[in-house]
């Protein structure tokens, strides 16, 4: 790897990449995608890691980062360079560029909205990997374009463990590369993880090497939390913390109710503000390139997530952006998705809210059933299993059932609106 990020500076200069450009780095997560990131990291460079998933994005997205440098690498390792003749003019990065510092640049899912760039100074997040770690092997689903991919890849590098990728992000690619390479951790989003125990896959392969999954990016159903340790009893289940904006925070799980977490170390500081976390950390993003940030006067940062306070103990609810007001009530679509989830014939479900002349909102879900059901005998199933588990205001008010996924390229679950015509 040192060999391969060596060639890459070299091929850089070659290419007249001036240190400190902007460089847009196209590419499924493998050797030279990662020596490259590393050599533009070297380089004081201001990295822009882009999936092909997110390449129909790619001229946008290198508009707002201001991209001077295009590096696609293909499958086989074949690769492409192009030059745009732009400088960056944002205050941010030219601050950052002129401190000589590297960054990196990444751009939120967009599930619920126009993605957002957020700038980070590299040297920040690489700060914490000083502390050593244990040396395992880790699988990762989260690619180099989001923060808890980056996370993982660099950790992995740094405490000299070996990083797997599977060949597809499907259930049994991904526990056949479990089986193969005996990976102790998996990092993954409880929608990858409600799929991985559909599919079956878990009994088709030997898992006995799988020590932890850290779950995160979303919130985890209490159903699905049950679900995955009568699977997997050997497993240890880790809820993790983090943001685009805030990188990855070290969590300690509560005894008994892992869905409450206390965020400690790396010296940053957390406070609740009407039921919403800040957090202060020398690690945080240095902003949005295309939106207002989200610190105040003080340097805190709202990360825009409810949290429920038990002392010292978090439980996060969901994104102050996804909540449902239904008259007056919040409602959080998490906490309907864990009820919906756990009725007969459900295999997925995405609850959001929908405008409303009377109540401001109303609760809808877009449901996917394992066998076919007529559309009214689910939902005379789904308002009586809800009542009495949900307050009538949380019981979805519309109701679709679709064969779609729920998910994204980043297997995190997305919240679209009812199609046309759904009751």
């Amino acid at each position: 790897m040192l060999e391969r990020t060596a060639r890459w500076e070299a091929e850089l200069s070659a290419l007249g990449v001036a240190p400190g450009s902007v460089v847009l780095l196209e590419g499924e997560l493998g050797a030279d995608t990662v020596a490259l990131l590393l050599a533009l990291l070297r380089r004081g460079d201001v990295a822009v890691p882009l999936t092909p998933a997110a390449a129909v994005q790619r001229d946008a997205f290198a508009a707002i980062a201001e991209v001077g440098h295009l590096l696609r690498i293909d499958a086989s390792g074949r690769w492409q360079h192009e030059a745009i003749a732009r400088a960056p003019a944002n205050p941010l990065t030219r601050k950052l560029l002129a401190a000589g510092r590297p960054g990196l640049v990444l751009f939120s899912s967009g599930s619920t909205g126009t993605p957002k760039a957020v700038l980070h100074d590299f040297a920040a997040l690489l700060h914490k990997l000083q502390r050593p770690g244990q040396r395992k092997s880790t699988l990762t689903l989260l690619l180099f374009d989001h923060i808890g991919g980056v996370d993982v890849l660099l950790r992995t590098l740094a405490n000299g463990g070996t990083l797997v990728t599977p060949e597809r992000r499907e259930p049994d690619a991904v526990c056949a590369a479990l089986a193969a390479h005996r990976v102790h951790t998996l990092p993954a989003s409880p929608t990858f993880l409600n799929l991985l125990l559909l599919s079956g896959a878990v009994d088709r392969h030997d898992l006995s090497s799988l020590a932890v999954i850290a779950y995160g990016t979303e919130p985890m159903p209490a159903a699905l939390l049950e679900r995955l340790r009568a699977a997997l009893p050997a497993v240890k289940l880790v809820q993790t913390y983090g943001t685009s904006e805030l990188g990855v925070l070290r969590t300690k799980g509560r005894d008994g109710a892992p869905q409450w977490v206390r965020l400690q170390g790396d010296g940053f500081e957390t406070r609740v503000v009407d039921g919403v976390l800040w957090v202060r950390s020398p690690a945080a993003m240095l902003g949005y390139l295309n939106a207002p940030d989200l610190f105040d006067a003080d340097g805190w940062l709202n990360t825009e997530d409810a949290v429920e306070v038990d002392g010292e103990w978090l439980r996060v609810l969901g994104r102050v952006t996804d909540l449902i007001n239904v008259g007056g009530q919040k409602v959080y679509p998490a906490e309907v998705e864990n009820v919906v989830l756990q009725l007969d014939n459900v295999r997925d479900v995405s609850v959001r809210g929908e405008p409303n002349a009377l109540l401001g909102h109303i609760v809808t879900a877009l449901v996917s059933l394992r066998a076919p059901e007529p559309l009214d005998a689910f939902k005379q199933r789904l308002r009586a299993f809800c009542k009495g588990r949900l307050p009538a205001y949380k019981i979805p008010a519309r109701v679709e059932l679709s064969d779609a996924e729920h998910f994204g390229a980043r297997m995190k679950k997305l919240r679209r609106p009812l199609p046309d015509g759904a009751r």
